[in-house]
């Protein structure tokens, strides 16, 4: 099919819950994009992060397709090898002790809910479950975690909504002291909102809810899905802040591509779930793990320290250019503050003129492939410095 009968399919066939730009991608190759038409983009995205080895790697191609040889899936109900391969870099590497697997950011989200409630109500009394999110988040779209993003405009039309979250206003230290009562079991936060603006927390702030956990014996969750994997120049953005959480939950770039997200739990957590407790019939597939093995063993402390050394860069250029007045955010993670035109405008500008971009409410936001070059850096941000002039 060419183009114009791809799109015209999609309006008639797909339930339009996505407001699609006018791009109909058929290949990749880095961190460049090949349109049905033949047409090539730079990418800013990385398919909201997930890409974080850019298109269609060839080492990650090459695991990806050996182990589809060898076994496509199988159930949780047995071992597989590439599960338990992922599950070992990722603690090892960050001291937690165990993992679970799931398909997606807000599945790994649940899977977390899910804990710290058991935790509060087995520990402390069936009064301790409530959780402590911040407005200005988002932790996905289940009924759980959409009720746990703490902004309004996610909360209409779906009525009646879970009870058991409480939001408070982010860097408000005080606040947070006042919420965090007997009822509450868990504080579940994002060091860095996303789709809030990509918008990093203050270290004093972090560093304050982990001191309330530890004081009051309340579980600290830190939602990984956007910023872990090597988006921000560690392997998870927690590690900027100099605290170790309880549960730490990831998706996105963990795959490079295919579905997988999933929880990392603590000492204290790693036994709460128990068989019956929780489960998914994807979760883990080997195909998936086998390409979050690749993608673990390529970022490596050399690897990270060069997407910090790629993401100082970038900020320092998009803020060289006069009608950006701020760049927040940390890595290759960053969202850009214009004057003069809107994000959106700018992002549909761009892609018009071969620059995939996105944004995070009035910013644009810039996610690019963890493997960019330097010369595909510098040729998106030719093209956009031509669109916001």
């Amino acid at each position: 099919m060419n183009a114009t009968e791809i799109k015209k399919l999609d309006n008639e066939k797909i339930v339009g819950t996505y407001g699609r730009y006018d791009l109909v991608a058929a290949e990749g190759k880095g961190a460049r994009c090949i349109a049905a038409d033949g047409r090539e983009y730079i990418d800013f995205t990385a398919g909201i992060g997930v890409n974080s080895l850019g298109f269609c790697d060839d080492s990650w191609v090459e695991a990806v397709a050996a182990q589809l040889k060898k076994l496509q899936h199988v159930s949780n109900l047995f071992y597989t090898e590439p599960q338990v391969q992922a599950a070992q870099l990722l603690t090892e590497r960050t001291g937690l002790e165990k993992a679970f697997f799931g398909n997606s950011g807000a599945e790994a989200n649940e899977a977390a809910i899910k804990t710290a409630r058991k935790y509060g109500t087995t520990k402390k009394g069936a009064q301790v479950n409530q959780i402590i999110t911040l407005e200005n988040s988002f932790h996905g779209r289940t009924m759980a975690t959409i009720t746990a993003t703490g902004q309004n405009h996610y909360h209409q039309y779906f009525t009646p909504f879970l009870d058991g979250f409480v939001y408070c206003p982010a860097n408000d230290v005080q606040k947070l002291e006042q919420l965090a009562d007997e009822k509450v079991c868990a504080i579940m936060m994002e060091v860095i909102q996303g789709e809030g603006g990509v918008l990093a927390l203050e270290e004093d702030f972090v560093r304050k809810a982990a001191e309330i956990c530890r004081e009051k014996d309340i579980l600290l969750i830190i939602d990984e899905v956007q910023t872990g994997i090597g988006r921000t120049g560690k392997l998870f953005a927690y590690e900027h802040y100099g605290i170790q959480p309880d549960i730490v939950t990831f998706a996105k770039g963990i795959g490079g591509g295919l579905p997988i997200g999933g929880a990392l739990f603590g000492p204290k957590t790693c036994d709460v779930l128990q068989p019956g407790d929780h489960g998914t019939t994807y979760g883990g597939n080997p195909v998936a793990c086998a390409g979050a093995v690749e993608v673990l063993h390529r970022i490596d402390a050399q690897f990270l320290q060069e997407v910090a050394e790629k993401g100082a860069y970038l900020k320092e250029e998009l803020l060289k250019l006069p009608q950006i007045k701020e760049v927040s955010g940390m890595g290759m993670m960053l969202g850009a503050v214009l004057e003069g035109k809107a994000a959106a405008e700018v992002v549909k500008d761009a892609l018009a003129s071969g620059l995939m971009l996105l944004t995070a409410k009035d910013r644009v936001r810039l996610l690019p492939p963890l493997t960019i070059t330097k010369e595909e850096l510098n040729a998106g941000l030719s093209i956009l410095k031509e669109v916001i002039k």
